[in-house]
């Protein structure tokens, strides 16, 4: 019985710590858009490269379960 208590009390600090250290960042906007500005270039380009390189503009056929130039 002495177990579970210490494993809620655990879990209870835990949470507790997680709330502490989400709530002193508070919502300050960051001071630099450079990093935002990275971060959506790149999502920019995976898109563009799963637009580009998926396997219907590849082999300009329709993927199927089977391969039908192995033997």
């Amino acid at each position: 019985m002495i177990e579970l208590g210490v494993l809620f009390g655990l879990l209870v600090a835990g949470a507790a710590a997680l709330i502490f250290v989400l709530l002193r960042r508070g919502n300050s906007g960051t001071q630099n858009v450079d990093g935002l500005l990275i971060e959506q270039a790149r999502r920019e380009q995976a898109h563009n490269d799963r637009v580009t390189y998926n396997a219907g503009a590849v082999d300009r056929t329709v993927p199927t379960l089977r391969d039908h130039d192995r033997p």
